[in-house]
């Protein structure tokens, strides 16, 4: 009698890629931002489940810059958390078996926040991301953005995966 075919209620996908270089075209499948919004511009590190590594080149012609302050250009703060975010959603996606297309990554939490040092264009920011903790589809990360030695912002973040169209509340 031939086996029967065992049929799981969500479907397995692979998770994206957990090799190296993690470059944008892996980041567009990922992400749903796009520019001005998409803020890594490469993953560097993986580790899935437990941490990844991305890069940032802070640029002036980011459209920011002109207002965020004439005369003295300065990478806004919460970019920089948004940035974090945003390699949080990365680790995930290579982390679990998930379709990106049917899934969204809601920033839900800020703690512990502190911006130490400016970020200004020229710069190329390195931004870490460490699993503190999964449960569910909770993720908290301890997050920073650094600038060569310079330790600019560190944060823990919260995130929540759901399904697209449903809030991380429901």
């Amino acid at each position: 009698m031939p086996a029967r075919a065992v049929r799981n209620s969500r479907p397995s996908y692979p998770p994206v890629s957990s090799e190296l270089n993690f470059d944008i075209s892996k980041i567009l499948r990922v992400l749903p931002h796009r520019a001005p919004f998409l803020l890594i511009d490469r993953v560097t590190e993986i580790e899935p489940r437990t941490m990844a590594k991305a890069i940032k080149c802070v640029t002036y012609n980011e459209p920011f810059f002109p207002g965020h302050f004439p005369g003295q250009p300065m990478f806004p703060s919460v970019l920089l958390l948004e940035s974090m975010s945003q390699l949080m959603c990365v680790l995930a996606y290579a982390s679990e078996a998930m379709d990106a297309s049917h899934k969204m990554f809601w920033f839900v939490g800020i703690e512990k926040a502190r911006f130490r040092h400016p970020v200004t264009p020229g710069d190329r920011v390195e931004l870490t991301a460490k699993v503190v903790q999964r449960r569910s589809n909770i993720w908290k990360c301890d997050c920073t953005a650094a600038v060569g030695d310079v330790m600019c912002a560190e944060a823990t973040l919260l995130a929540a995966i759901t399904d697209k169209g449903e809030s991380p509340t429901t």
